[in-house]
C-alpha cells in the first residue's frame, strides 16, 4: 500500500519590506521523506551592512521562542511550524525600520529519527533584506533638520544607501526614498506552492480510493 503525505514546497522569502510595516522573513526546509519523524530547532542571525559578524537574534525550540537581541526586542513573532518537527521557520518582524536592512540567516538543526539511528542535518538559508518607503509619486519625502559643517552631509537614521538628496533649505534636508515594487516572481512562487499542495492532496485522495478498492 502506498503512503502519501501532505505536500511541502520550498519558496524563497520576499526581500523588500516597507518602513513602519510588519514583514515576514520566510525560511522553508522540507524533509525528503515525510514519513520520517523528526525534531528541529531554529536560529535566526542578522548582519548589518558593512559588518563581518552576525548577531544571534532569535531561537525557537518548541514550544519556546526567544528574542536574543535588544534591537529586536518585542518585535519578532514565530510564524513557523507549531510543533517540534519544523519545516517552516518563518518569523514576523513588527515595525520595520531602515536599521533592519541587512543579511538574515536562518539555520534549522534537524534530527531525523530513522529506524536504526538518528541523523543530524543542518540547513541554512539567507535573505538579503531591503527596506523602502511608500509614496504616491514613486518617492516619499523624509525631512531631517541637520546642522552641516565642513564636508559632512545629512543622512537618515539607519540609512538605506539608496537615498538621494534633492534640495537643501536652511538646515532642512529633503530626502527621497524609492518606493516598494511588487516582487512578481515571489508572488508567482507562492501561488505555485499552494497549487502544488492542492494537487498533492487530490493525489492522496485518489490513492486512498484506489487502495480501498483493492482491499
Amino acid at each position: 500500500v502506498s503512503q502519501c503525505h501532505s505536500g511541502c514546497a520550498e519558496v524563497d522569502s520576499m526581500t523588500e519590506a516597507v518602513v513602519g510595516k510588519g514583514f515576514r522573513l520566510g525560511c522553508i526546509s522540507c524533509k525528503r521523506r515525510e514519513e520520517v519523524s523528526a525534531q528541529a530547532t531554529v536560529d535566526w542571525h542578522y548582519k548589518p551592512p558593512g559588518m563581518e559578524e552576525f548577531w544571534h537574534i532569535f531561537h525557537y525550540d518548541h514550544p519556546n521562542s526567544d528574542v536574543l537581541h535588544e534591537n529586536f526586542s518585542n518585535r519578532i513573532e514565530w510564524h513557523g511550524t507549531l510543533g517540534s518537527d519544523v519545516q517552516t521557520a518563518t518569523i514576523y518582524i513588527h515595525n520595520i525600520t531602515y536599521n533592519d536592512i541587512g543579511t538574515y540567516r536562518c539555520t534549522i538543526h534537524r534530527t531525523l529519527h530513522l529506524p536504526r539511528y538518528d541523523e543530524e542535518v543542518t540547513v541554512e538559508k539567507q535573505v538579503e533584506l531591503n527596506v523602502v518607503a511608500v509614496g504616491k509619486s514613486g518617492f516619499t519625502n523624509a525631512y531631517f533638520s541637520t546642522m552641516v559643517s565642513g564636508n559632512s552631509s545629512p543622512s537618515p537614521v539607519g540609512g538605506g544607501g539608496d537615498e538621494r538628496i534633492l534640495k537643501k533649505k536652511t538646515n532642512i534636508y529633503i530626502v527621497d526614498f524609492p518606493t516598494a515594487n511588487p516582487e512578481l516572481t515571489t508572488v508567482v512562487s507562492e501561488i505555485m506552492m499552494y497549487v502544488l499542495i492542492v494537487v498533492l492532496q487530490l493525489w492522496l485522495i485518489v490513492i486512498l480510493v484506489y487502495c480501498y478498492k483493492k482491499i
